[in-house]
């Protein structure tokens, strides 16, 4: 082994990599820096991986593909793992490992190497991507293998003269990407400490708590098309919509989550532009699906969400989820109306040519066009087997 590519962030964790592996393992290092709509400044990035020990760096853009072939599919699904966490990074982690098997294939590269730490779910997304997409690449995950703590991983960047933005004072851990903003670390890690203020980039509040904002999300097939009537790419509309929104500070996600390794952690996550499409889009289904349709897509959202999280994004069952909501987005077109206020999103107006509400069913005023008399009778045959169970006392209280 003599060539490694390593999938590089520019931050604590794979900037110490370099050296680490160039130390242990004497090969050349080939920085990817995957671009997946990440705010860094990616060219400076670049030259810190080439400033800090790596032989080559590339800077790599998948920032539409990761639009497309990710955050497409996940507003589809409405996914949220556990209810909470949009999944922005668990959704970038199988096309940054795509991009990294790639990489080492163009270059003769015979291993990949990550940052992840030996407790997080990021290990698990990168290598069992890896190796579902090329078994024969060898994998090093330095953190796992040196299982160096934070602070030491900073002292060891200050005595190998490695530039890093993390200090003791400021030790967060920040992921992003387009979809979303997820850090950890630092007083964080105390669950019952409330976040502070500081943290957050993305949800700053600059809205004064009496206004309030709305806006109009075109879907065609479940994708997003226009906003307030201008059509754009959906990129241009996740940017427009998470900037609004993240004024008036929504978006943010402060939870407990269950990881994959059977620890719990404290995670906090910002995801402006994921909580007002994925509830534009819910509801909007909610229009134009069938109950049994709609009711079945909750199930499945569930377990599509777990695989995104659990890092089993190129799998048969995967792959067939998505085929499955490709399909229920055939009639999920039409525009919705959405109200921002202080910390809070709301759709307060939804039509679709492909509706299902029937105003001459629904209302209860003049012109109701409901038949009462079929209630009776309807409620007699779906109470049968109840009715029958009273009566043989098998009904408990």
């Amino acid at each position: 082994m003599d060539k490694v590519v390593l999938a590089y962030s520019g931050g604590l964790d794979t900037s110490i990599s370099i050296n680490w592996m160039k130390e242990k393992y004497g090969v050349e290092v080939i920085a990817a820096l995957v671009d997946v709509g990440q705010p860094d400044d990616l060219e400076e990035a670049h030259s810190r991986a080439l400033a800090v020990g790596a032989d080559k760096a590339l800077v790599i853009d998948a920032k539409q593909e990761f639009v497309h072939d990710y955050i497409l599919p996940a507003i589809a699904a409405n996914l949220y793992y556990e209810k909470k966490y949009p999944l922005a990074t668990a959704l970038a982690r199988p096309l940054i490992a795509k991009k990294l098997v790639e990489t080492a294939q163009a270059e003769g590269a015979q291993a990949v190497a990550h940052g992840c730490t030996g407790k997080g779910n990021d290990q698990v997304r990168f290598d069992v991507g890896i190796r579902s997409l090329d078994p024969a690449l060898n994998i090093i995950a330095p953190q796992r293998e040196w299982n160096i703590s934070r602070e030491k991983a900073i002292e060891y960047a200050k005595e190998n003269n490695i530039p890093i933005t993390v200090t003791k004072k400021s030790p967060y851990s920040i992921d992003e990407n387009i979809w979303g903003r997820s850090i950890e670390c630092g007083v964080l890690e105390d669950p019952y400490q409330e976040p502070p203020e500081e943290i957050y980039s993305w949800t700053k509040i600059r809205k004064k708590p009496e206004q309030v904002q709305y806006m109009e999300i075109d879907f065609q097939q479940g994708v997003p098309t226009a906003l307030d009537g201008a059509k754009m790419q959906a990129a241009e509309i996740i940017s427009k919509v998470g900037a609004a929104a993240g004024a008036f500070g929504i978006g943010r996600v402060d939870m407990v989550e269950n990881r994959l390794v059977g620890i719990k952690s404290r995670e906090i996550y910002e995801a402006p532009a994921a909580a007002v499409l994925i509830e534009a889009h819910r509801e909007l289904e909610a229009l134009v699906l069938d109950r049994e349709l709609c009711h079945y897509k909750y199930i499945q959202e569930e377990k599509m969400a777990e695989l995104a999280y659990y890092g089993l994004w190129f799998t048969p069952l995967r792959k067939c989820l998505a085929a499955f909501f490709e399909q229920s987005q055939k009639y999920v077109t039409g525009r919705i109306r959405v109200k921002l206020e202080y910390q809070k999103c709301s759709v307060v107006g939804r039509k679709s040519p492909y509706s299902l509400y029937d105003i001459g069913l629904a209302t209860y005023d003049q012109g109701d066009q409901f038949d009462p008399k079929h209630s009776e009778s309807f409620i007699k045959l779906w109470g049968y087997t109840y009715e029958l169970l009273g009566k043989k006392g098998r009904i408990d209280e």
